[in-house]
């Protein structure tokens, strides 16, 4: 618990200069008493979730770790507004002082205004991250990509390929969401479903109560899928190595009893009309201390470079790691993992920003570099946060297309 003298005196600290826009708007003591005692409920409820030891894949901690959020990030803003009107009135003062000016500064009505214009900006976010919990986490969006490629075999020009990725499932409380989910997938009718890991949080259990519904996923070619970092069950203690193994084997033996074809570092042929595709599953690769399951090499034993290839790897770190200029030519990877952080800005075809950029160079959509494609999918649920606020979870549709030789 000592850890943590720091940060509650942080946590303190900003509070108090937050209470001051609070103090200069209201005399009401009802209303101050409201917020300290808001304040140290939050404060406490998060020092329960923290030292449970779930705080980021238990569903009800998550709530507590999202009220956090939604209560302490706008007296972030708070205190920037007052903390730059507080740098002000210093100089204003120090001017005053050093010029001994008899004029008067009316520092009390504009402190009022500042704080009026401080709490309005902070509300924003408040909102934004109490909708998130609400409705954003499942304001589902399928986004269609169509990718053109020299080499594709003519029978595939036109194929349709639907991915999903970290489904979390043990955040789930919603079965109604799921469900309808689920249906918008099987809804766009692609010739081939692909999952890319995280199936759940940290333990095989998770999927009891959901395995039936995400079994209800049909394609003409199948469902295949790759494991995340989180299907290994590294996140939480174990009582045996043994036991965490057959954590694993059971997260392996649901995804075959819900009917996908679960890619170990292997790949398998996709025939049409006497040509294929190679789809090509490796386990968890990530760069920065995620796990390093996956091995590329192993997976495309076999495969020639003239092959055309679909990979399955769950961290986009992969890709700019190991795969966009391997001289096998891997021509579409399909990733996940990055969530998109779960809060961001994005206005389609103009501007797109989360925090997570600066961690990932791949972090949602599409990327080409060397001729070569990555679509990082934002995420079918959620973790920690439990919402979504900007990013919401994607559907991804991609249509392969042949392209045109004629100019």
């Amino acid at each position: 618990m000592l850890r943590w003298i720091i940060p509650i005196l942080i946590y303190i600290i900003i509070d108090i200069y937050a209470f001051q826009a609070v103090k200069t708007l209201t005399k009401n003591g009802w209303l101050h008493g409201l917020y300290v005692v808001t304040s140290l409920l939050i404060l406490g409820l998060l020092l329960y979730a923290l030292s449970s030891g779930e705080a980021r894949s238990n569903p009800r901690m998550m709530y507590i770790f999202g009220f956090f959020l939604a209560f302490f990030v706008p007296k972030l803003l708070l205190i920037i507004f007052m903390f730059g009107e507080d740098i002000v009135r210093l100089f204003v003062g120090a001017y005053f002082k050093i010029t001994n000016s008899n004029e008067s500064f009316h520092l009390p009505s504009r402190r009022k205004f500042i704080s009026s214009i401080a709490l309005g900006v902070a509300a924003i976010p408040f909102a934004s991250l109490l909708y998130g919990m609400y409705k954003g986490k499942y304001n589902y969006k399928v986004l269609s990509y169509t990718l053109e490629f020299d080499d594709l075999p003519e029978a595939f020009d036109g194929y349709t390929v639907t991915q999903i990725s970290d489904v979390h499932s043990g955040s789930f409380d919603n079965k109604e969401e799921i469900e309808y989910a689920v249906n918008l997938v099987n809804e766009q009718q692609s010739d081939v479903i692909f999952f890319t890991g995280d199936l759940v949080n940290n333990v095989a259990s998770e999927m009891n109560d959901w395995k039936e519904i995400f079994g209800t996923l049909q394609a003409k070619d199948g469902v295949f899928s790759v494991l995340g970092n989180h299907d290994y069950g590294d996140y939480v203690s174990w009582e045996s190595k043994e036991a965490q193994e057959l954590n694993l084997k059971t997260l392996k033996n649901i995804q075959k009893e819900m009917g996908w074809q679960l890619l170990l570092n292997e790949h398998v042929s996709v025939q049409r009309a006497g040509e294929q595709i190679k789809i090509v599953g490796v386990e968890n690769w990530g760069a920065g201390g995620f796990k390093k399951a996956g091995d590329l090499s192993k997976a495309s034993q076999g495969i020639a470079k003239e092959d055309f290839k679909i990979l399955l790897s769950h961290d986009p770190s992969h890709w700019q790691e190991q795969v966009k200029q391997n001289e096998l030519n891997y021509h579409l990877t399909l990733s996940g993992h990055t969530h998109g952080m779960q809060f961001g800005i994005e206005i389609p075809g103009w501007f797109r920003w989360s925090p997570v950029k600066y961690r990932y160079e791949n972090w949602a959509g599409i990327y080409e570099e060397f001729g070569r494609y990555i679509n990082v999918n934002r995420g079918f649920g959620y973790l920690g946060y439990p919402g979504r606020v900007g990013i919401w979870p994607e559907i991804s549709v991609i249509t392969l297309k042949k392209r045109s030789n004629t100019v």
